[in-house]
């Protein structure tokens, strides 16, 4: 993928120099709770996770997912991009925020320009999501976003569910 830029953010490839970043995020609560435990627990593990999962997958399958930060001081706030999971037949839009880019529309914003590149530059006709059937702003921004909700992909003993949400591009 390349660079994409919006009004207030950039979207740019992850780099071992981001390591620092991707340990804060992956350790946030709301990342364990929605994401899952990466098991990043150190600046080395960080950089092992980037190389390994991030740029690997930008290497092989063209798409990755992105640092998010802002324009106007070019901090990291989150990462957002495209990636392909062998269990899942179309591209698939990720997304993951620091607590600090809550409630500002960042989300949307980077997401709306991910589809745009989906649709626009890579050709993508479809594209799904997946998101915890408890986790009100992931859905809330799909929704915004013009995905659909398909079926649920898994549930788990505690009674949360992994849904798959669609988009026609």
């Amino acid at each position: 993928m390349k660079t994409l830029i919006t009004e207030r953010l950039t979207l740019r490839l992850v780099s071992v120099e981001d390591a620092s970043f991707i340990l804060e995020l992956y350790n946030q609560p709301d990342f364990y709770r929605f994401v899952g435990d990466k098991q990043i627990r150190t600046l080395e593990e960080a950089k092992r996770y980037i190389q390994d999962n991030m740029l690997r997958m930008q290497e092989l399958k063209g798409v990755s997912l992105l640092v998010v930060e802002t324009n106007h001081d070019k901090q990291p706030i989150g990462i957002c991009g495209l990636v392909k999971r062998d269990t899942l037949t179309a591209f698939d839009i990720g997304y993951g925020y620091l607590p600090s880019a809550y409630g500002k529309g960042y989300a949307k914003e980077a997401a709306s320009v991910v589809v745009d590149f989906a649709r626009d530059e890579m050709k993508i006709e479809n594209l799904v999501a997946i998101t915890n059937n408890d986790n009100n702003r992931s859905i809330s921004l799909l929704e915004k976003l013009g995905f659909q909700f398909e079926r649920i992909e898994q549930t788990y003993d505690n009674g949360r569910t992994l849904q798959l949400y669609t988009m026609t591009l």
